[in-house]
């Protein structure tokens, strides 16, 4: 059988989910999906895709794609041992999980489910609702081989890189490493664009020289409105990124691994969310950096772009 003739589950339908669970459905898979908020579904539904009532309406489905926000969650909808995906009396030949969550998290789940004959795979991203959008998601793997060959045509499909990184828990690793690079950069960002503004040079002009140097990046690129016209609509809060920062100090624990610059930028981090920018995007960091250095910053409406023209 092909890896388009394998019936789809997808559960979470969140910033993330949907959008990914939507690239599914017009690519041509038959999907099924669940969300504890009914509603969030019908969108899909509209595409094409059915819904299941239960998490374990899916567990008919061969392979079941999974986005949560936490590891709490995870453990929820996989092991609950009244609605777990893996505790009904059937149970999916695939599970794919696309959530950031902890090695310890990802490796009870892979035993729980290899007791029940389920082959568990580690597949977190890298983006948001409008990366998605605009094709330009990254996906980092981890898991025996012989599963990412069956699930790798499903996995390509949700963005422009897919990149398998070995065995196990690996992926989770990686994809903990990358949030922290994520949070160190921003705030790197949001202090030489305090000191900019502090000099009277515009937002707009160092982040138009960033964009178009070595340094630029398709994130810089895209938090250009963020940074120019405080446009911090959530794509990601810093109740997400302090989890994640969480997560990647444990690890240097561990290993016994000095992280002096990570552990600063998770207390500022948490400083943005003491300031009530918890529901807010993680750029606040601006905010927080401003403050700090005693600056008051205004947008400067300027037509900038964020470089995500969807494709």
């Amino acid at each position: 059988m092909s890896s388009q003739q394998m019936t789809v589950g997808w559960i979470g339908l969140g910033n993330m989910g949907a959008p990914l669970a939507a690239r599914l459905v017009k690519v041509g898979y038959d999907v099924q999906v669940w969300n504890r908020t009914a509603a969030k579904a019908q969108p899909l539904v509209d595409e094409g895709a059915s819904v299941g009532e239960t998490v374990r309406d899916l567990a008919h489905r061969e392979v079941v794609f999974s986005m949560v926000s936490a590891s709490k969650d995870l453990e929820q909808v996989m092991l609950d041992p009244e609605v777990g995906l893996l505790t009904g009396e059937s149970v999916p030949k695939i599970v794919v999980d696309c959530s950031t969550v902890s090695v310890e998290t990802s490796k009870k789940i892979r035993e729980a489910a290899a007791e029940r004959g389920t082959r568990f795979f580690a597949a977190p991203v890298s983006g948001n609702g409008k990366v998605v959008a605009a094709g330009k998601l990254s996906v980092v793997c981890s898991g025996d081989e012989e599963t990412f060959q069956l699930v790798q045509p499903m996995i390509e499909s949700l963005g422009r890189s897919v990149t398998y990184v070995g065995d196990g828990e690996a992926a989770r690793l990686v994809k903990i490493y990358h949030n922290l690079l994520l949070g160190i950069y921003t705030q790197a960002l949001s202090e030489i664009l305090v000191l900019g503004e502090k000099a009277g040079v515009k937002r707009e002009a160092v982040m138009d020289f960033i964009n178009n140097s070595v340094m630029g990046c398709i994130f810089s690129q895209y938090k250009t409105p963020a940074m120019v016209n405080l446009d911090f609509h959530p794509t990601f809060t810093p109740i997400l990124l302090r989890k994640d920062f969480d997560l990647g100090l444990a690890e240097a624990r561990k290993h016994e691994v000095p992280m002096p610059i990570t552990n600063m930028t998770r207390d500022i981090v948490e400083s943005s969310i003491g300031h009530g920018h918890e529901q807010d995007d993680f750029a606040t960091l601006l905010l927080i950096a401003a403050a700090n250095a005693g600056v008051e910053l205004h947008s400067e409406n300027a037509d900038v772009t964020d470089g995500l023209e969807p494709q």
